[in-house]
């Protein structure tokens, strides 16, 4: 199946691929790689590439899109780009510069999506989609007050079309798919396979996911790699799922998510595995008012 015909409707009347390519690394991750593996998925067929300021890798990922553009293998407009502003940008007047850094970079006239870590910046935001610098803009680790309150901001000119959040079996985060989804606003998910085990960011003495018997035993039954199957489980509830993989053998495995289908009980047993385990914690932001890991969604 192509998965081009795999895209989901945008509150503001654009379309994001289901599955997108993750290319954020550790710092041991020569950023020549990044260039590779970027050319390397949009070979096999991803047309979704989440990529962020902060990386410090948006000129070798923009570089893959160019060579794949100039050598006839997509248009501009197949490809579904999205960047983030970092949190040293949230400055009204820093932000629309930020981004046409990432665009210089990127070597592009504009992303399809830039996502804010938080609240303080949506006006600039908003400037940015109208100056055409990018087509839709969304949210990050925001809970459920926190998208609350933009909603309800007086003179609110585009609510954000996604909100991109650690989203996987073990914290599958269905009170806040409800609430995004009565508001027409797209859940994205990271760490969709549990993380990778990178001890800066994630507390090692967490179970692993693609261990978990359950997966183990549906994936068997299907024929497919638990990897697979928790991304088809976030397909199937409505999630737009990143998966983040620098190896070629799993990029190109992870582009068969649309091979195969998961049954209602597959699903049901998934759902029964929540634990509310959260492998990216950023304790660097704890004390912060805007911290938003205190809520329960």
């Amino acid at each position: 199946m192509d998965p081009k015909g795999q895209r989901v409707k945008l509150n503001d009347g654009h379309f994001i691929p289901v599955l997108g390519f993750g290319t954020a690394e550790t710092k041991e991750v020569a950023k020549s790689e990044a260039l590779e593996v970027t050319k390397f998925a949009i070979e096999v067929g991803f047309r979704h590439i989440d990529c962020a300021y902060v990386y410090q890798n948006e000129e070798q990922v923009g570089q893959a899109i160019q060579s794949k553009i100039s050598d006839g293998t997509v248009k501009r407009e197949d490809i579904f780009y999205t960047s983030k502003l970092w949190c040293t940008f949230l400055r009204p007047e820093l932000v629309r510069p930020a981004l046409e850094k990432s665009l210089k970079n990127l070597q592009l006239d504009y992303v399809d999506l830039y996502i804010i870590h938080f609240p303080l910046a949506m006006k600039a935001l908003e400037k940015c989609k109208d100056a055409g610098l990018t087509k839709s803009i969304g949210v990050s680790n925001f809970n459920h007050k926190q998208l609350e309150k933009i909603l309800n901001k007086p003179g609110l000119k585009y609510k954000p079309v996604c909100n991109q959040v650690e989203c996987h079996p073990y914290l599958n985060q269905s009170k806040l798919l409800d609430f995004c989804k009565s508001h027409d606003i797209v859940l994205v998910a990271y760490g969709a396979l549990g993380s990778q085990r990178v001890k800066e960011w994630v507390n090692l003495s967490l179970p692993v996911l693609l261990e978990d018997p359950v997966l183990s035993a549906i994936a068997k039954k299907h024929k497919q790699t638990p990897a697979l199957v928790a991304l088809r489980y976030q397909i199937q509830r409505g999630v737009v799922v990143l998966a983040k993989s620098y190896n070629k053998k799993r990029i190109k495995e992870n582009i068969q998510v649309f091979d195969f289908e998961l049954t209602p009980e597959d699903m049901k047993a998934i759902d029964g595995l929540n634990r509310n385990i959260r492998y990216y914690e950023f304790l660097i932001g704890v004390g912060h008012p805007e911290y938003p890991f205190s809520e329960e969604y």
